[in-house]
């Protein structure tokens, strides 16, 4: 089938490729003539994953419309701030019935809606809405490393649906129908990731990280409960599983930001350096507005909301986040 993928930043691409090598035909829209010059003609993304041909399958525009032209369903890639914007110019063009999944992780500043929920406000049919997340570094993907996703929607047969057109023998996806929880797992897990970044840049060890993991976990269990999610999505590929290859991994952008700023570097060196967003960074300041909202505690993030923005020290706040008052491990689930 003819696939559309919105965004050709390095998930993107990486999609691009996992579908076109499964022999679906694939159109990507990218924003910059050169990109669509360069995967169109030589194979390869300049700007991203520059080291790895492309499938034939894989062509790609500059104009929403054509991207979407007898698409049968379409993959959003774009970064969480760009969500109501691409899907306000995707509903001039879609079908009201054509399959969408969400990429983008991230909650709406303002709003404090959910990548699904503002698609669904923009577009309408929200059955036909799915997202995905797991743990699925674009560097690995592209090559066709083995990994695993999950695929959420209200709508059975829309997650069936999904499920199929991107599973693969390298490719294993799992369908939900918390679509709450899944969401909130991937934004909550950028701004651990951040958090653990700053821990090893400040010359912490592996039982720091391991600590802000778990207790990361927990928070963002906290919040997709209070949200009408359900914890157990956080102990699975979603939560967990993308939680450990983000705080982890050597591709992991959020992690090296943290590392950045704990030496003294800002989000603006980041993205001049690695032409790349950091959604945790992003997150960290639209995650605390929806907490308080529903009076849940979320510390680790609000720490790193505080080093990020206010320019707080981060030496000082973890010294602080390790005064808290002790606790019950899991208070707050009951």
């Amino acid at each position: 089938m003819k696939i559309g993928v919105i965004g050709a930043g390095s998930w993107g691409t990486a999609i691009a490729q996992l579908l076109g090598r499964s022999g679906h035909n694939v159109n990507i829209w990218a924003r910059r003539p050169e990109v669509v010059s360069s995967i169109n003609c030589d194979h390869v993304n300049p700007r991203y994953l520059t080291d790895q041909e492309l499938s034939p399958n894989v062509v790609a525009t500059l104009a929403y419309s054509d991207c979407l032209l007898n698409a049968s369903a379409v993959a959003v890639v774009t970064p969480s701030n760009l969500m109501r914007g691409v899907a306000r110019a995707l509903a001039r063009y879609a079908p009201a019935d054509l399959p969408v999944i969400i990429c983008s992780k991230g909650v709406e500043a303002g709003s404090g809606m959910l990548p699904v929920e503002v698609f669904a406000s923009e577009m309408g049919n929200a059955d036909r809405l799915a997202v995905l997340s797991g743990p699925n570094h674009a560097e690995e993907v592209v090559k066709g490393m083995p990994s695993a996703t999950v695929v959420a929607s209200s709508s059975h047969d829309t997650a069936a649906f999904f499920q199929d057109v991107f599973a693969t023998d390298d490719f294993r996806t799992y369908t939900s129908d918390d679509v709450v929880g899944v969401e909130l797992c991937a934004a909550s897990k950028n701004v651990i990731a951040i958090a653990v970044g700053l821990s090893y840049g400040l010359g912490y060890g592996d039982n720091t990280a391991a600590l802000l993991m778990t207790r990361g976990l927990a928070e963002m269990s906290r919040l997709a409960v209070a949200l009408d999610g359900k914890a157990i999505t956080c102990m699975g590929l979603a939560g967990m599983g993308d939680l450990v290859a983000t705080c982890t991994s050597e591709h992991s952008r959020n992690r090296r930001f943290g590392e950045m700023i704990a030496a003294g570097k800002t989000l603006d060196d980041f993205k001049e350096q690695t032409h790349m967003v950091v959604e945790g960074a992003l997150a960290c300041k639209t995650l605390m507005p929806l907490a308080e909202s529903v009076r849940v505690d979320l510390p680790i993030i609000d720490v790193v909301r505080s080093v990020v923005w206010e320019g707080a020290d981060a030496a000082e706040a973890a010294k602080a986040l390790a005064r808290r008052p002790l606790k019950e491990e899991f208070y707050g689930l009951g």
